[in-house]
């Protein structure tokens, strides 16, 4: 390469990089808790965290060092040999949920696509290969490979990609009705977010949920939880299926806050509903690796803790109670808050992405999110105090929303 390209691929990135994204012209340099310092010397509130994946905040002492520790010994093995982190953090895992068995991967739509896999195979090992159909529902994201993309609730995501692939079927999100009346001889699993991150933070019914797990039992159909985004201590709980009795899954897909902003994805099974996946049924080369399992058991020590939960219930109910002072206030700006814990979601008046820029003129960062809402994802150990902050920005957004569209009127 030579001085003037080398100069050239230093200075302007965006020519090398595949435009699949939308970027803001923002970037940081570092981060700190609830913090993230921009390349112009701008502090952020970070109420994202990396979309839920930095749960326990940036640059968190306790992981830093675990990483530090790790890579000075090993980085990567095969996975033809025994790796002793997997073992530890898959029994942490499985002793703290409804999981038998554990698959480690490097992101949530990997966990996905296995546990489509583990599924499908379930009933092929049952003698019932004829079981193929996932159902899921209006609004669902379950990542961005051409699996996953077919198991989400978006037809834009399919959009260039071929047709949609076969057996995978989409119904109205909340509809038990078509739920019952879809369920068949061909269903080989539902699966669904407890609590929809993309598609606006929407909250399954408490009662819902066990009636489709009584479905599920009913007519041997696996149930698979998405709670990449809505699990790992976001909702209050461990896992946001906690909050109901008797509504556990079969198969549930991990990842984002697993490895507190290190690469790590799971798949959680029972045995029974994985006893179809045996060697050579998947697989991962990079899945698992030494340094993602010395993180991924740092964090998860800290996301299991009570403490954390209570925590997070805590400063969740601060933001329902000042958030509903919000709608009041703002009704021509904001017209429902959704969610649970601190997956929540702002349902707006005026255009999501608009707001999202007045957030970030008041030097707050947060997510956008589908049916027109923005999402509050901050680290789980945000402080009361960072939370008031949080709404006093907010509330300066609104008012910038509510006087452009007095402007444009």
């Amino acid at each position: 390469m030579t001085e003037k390209s080398a100069h050239q691929s230093a200075t302007v990135p965006s020519d090398h990089i595949m435009g699949v994204y939308s970027r803001t012209p923002l970037a940081f340099e570092r981060g700190e808790g609830a913090r993230l310092y921009a390349t112009d010397g701008d502090v952020y509130l970070d109420c994202m965290a990396g979309i839920a994946v930095n749960a326990l905040g940036h640059a968190n002492p306790k992981l830093v060092q675990v990483l530090k520790d790790q890579a000075e010994k090993l980085w990567h093995v095969s996975n033809i040999f025994t790796i002793p982190g997997q073992e530890a953090l898959a029994k942490a895992l499985t002793d703290a949920t409804f999981a038998d068995v554990v698959f480690f991967g490097n992101s949530g739509s990997e966990a996905i696509e296995c546990a489509i896999k583990t599924a499908r195979k379930y009933h092929w090992k049952n003698g019932q290969p004829e079981r193929l159909d996932i159902i899921g529902f209006e609004g669902s994201f379950h990542g961005r490979t051409l699996g996953a993309i077919n198991a989400s609730g978006n037809p834009s995501y399919l959009e260039g990609f071929g047709p949609p692939l076969p057996n995978f079927i989409h119904l109205g999100f909340g509809d038990f009705e078509a739920i019952k009346a879809t369920v068949g001889p061909t269903t080989a699993a539902i699966i669904l977010e407890p609590v929809q991150g993309e598609g606006g933070a929407r909250a399954w019914p408490d009662a819902m949920l066990k009636q489709i797990r009584d479905l599920c039992d009913e007519t041997g159909t696996l149930l698979i939880y998405d709670e990449i985004q809505c699990g790992l201590s976001r909702s209050g709980r461990l896992f946001a299926y906690e909050w109901i009795d008797g509504a556990q899954p079969d198969i549930m897909a991990i990842a984002k806050a697993l490895g507190g902003g290190f690469p790590v994805g799971a798949c959680l099974a029972t045995a029974e509903a994985a006893k179809g996946m045996v060697v050579g049924s998947h697989g991962s080369t990079y899945g698992g690796n030494p340094l993602a399992m010395a993180v991924g058991q740092a964090a998860f020590e800290e996301l299991v803790k009570p403490e954390l939960q209570t925590h997070v219930r805590e400063v969740a109910g601060y933001f329902t109670q000042q958030l509903s002072g919000l709608v009041q206030r703002f009704p021509d700006v904001v017209e429902d808050i959704r969610g649970r814990g601190l997956l929540i979601g702002i349902k707006l008046k005026t255009p999501n992405r608009e707001f999202m820029q007045h957030a970030r003129d008041e030097h707050l960062l947060i997510a956008g999110g589908g049916d027109n809402c923005v999402r509050l994802l901050p680290p789980l150990n945000l402080t009361i105090k960072e939370a008031s902050e949080a709404m006093a920005k907010l509330e300066r957004a609104c008012e910038t929303a509510r006087a452009r569209a007095k402007a444009a009127a």
